[in-house]
């Protein structure tokens, strides 16, 4: 009779097998912890929490909140929900939960649970390549809808946002549009004469002057009056100058 020379291979093969099926289901068991909804007192005081907090964003917000990794939480009969010192909500964050001594459980504690507010919401993109210098016009754009935690913070909400933008470094093509890729087009420059207005109360006065220097629509630029003196003043979009009060 001869020894099967495979027989370390199958050895191994089946003490992997007997390992696996042992230890499989604790880990599938683990991993379906970590994902699982947050049950309990608790779970209603965090999106109350989270709703009141995230009033006014832009876009829809959609709440998940998940069990810690240590487990469930304690008993409490009034939990307490609070944001980290520094925590924004805005995509992964940790939202902590206290309970008071006194109440139900055996001693006050403190603990953190992980959740996730999405914001969806529109925002712009660019139709077609941009060349760095070129001004953008409402075909140059159109609108996708996404959550916006998942994007930069400066992505463009809102299309009035590149009124008289020009794109400051080259833009790819279904790029999303941020304000870090666009500036103001010049509409004033050093020399150009221009409109100086001041309201007031009841009144409006308007005089000549001359600028001097450069700035785009919103932007503020020094102007010298034909009186001689220099005044500063924000730029409008036909390139008169408001002069700041």
């Amino acid at each position: 009779m001869h020894a099967n020379r495979n027989w370390p291979g199958l050895f191994a093969a089946t003490l992997f097998c007997l390992v696996g099926a042992t230890l499989t289901p604790a880990a599938s068991s683990a991993a379906g912890s970590r994902l699982a909804p947050l049950d309990g007192e608790a779970r209603p005081v965090i999106e109350r929490f989270l709703i009141s907090q995230t009033a006014g964003m832009p876009g829809k917000v959609s709440i998940t909140i998940d069990t810690p990794m240590s487990g469930a939480l304690p008993a409490c009969d009034a939990p307490e929900a609070f944001l980290p010192s520094g925590a924004r909500l805005w995509g992964r964050v940790s939202v902590g939960v206290r309970c008071n001594a006194g109440q139900v459980g055996p001693s006050a504690w403190t603990r953190y649970v992980p959740a996730y507010v999405a914001i969806v919401g529109n925002y712009y993109v660019a139709t077609r390549p941009i060349p760095a210098g070129e001004k953008l016009t409402p075909a140059d754009i159109e609108v996708r809808e996404g959550d916006l935690t998942t994007l930069p913070r400066s992505v463009i909400t809102n299309p009035a946002q590149i009124n008289g933008m020009i794109a400051s470094n080259h833009i790819g093509s279904g790029a999303p549009l941020r304000a870090e890729l666009l500036s103001g087009a010049i509409v004033v420059r050093y020399g150009q004469n221009v409109r100086l207005v001041a309201q007031g109360n009841g009144f409006v006065v308007s005089t000549e002057g001359k600028a001097v220097g450069n700035a785009a629509v919103g932007g503020a630029v020094a102007v010298k009056a034909q009186s001689g003196q220099q005044l500063s003043g924000i730029v409008g979009p036909d390139g008169t100058v408001e002069i700041s009060n």
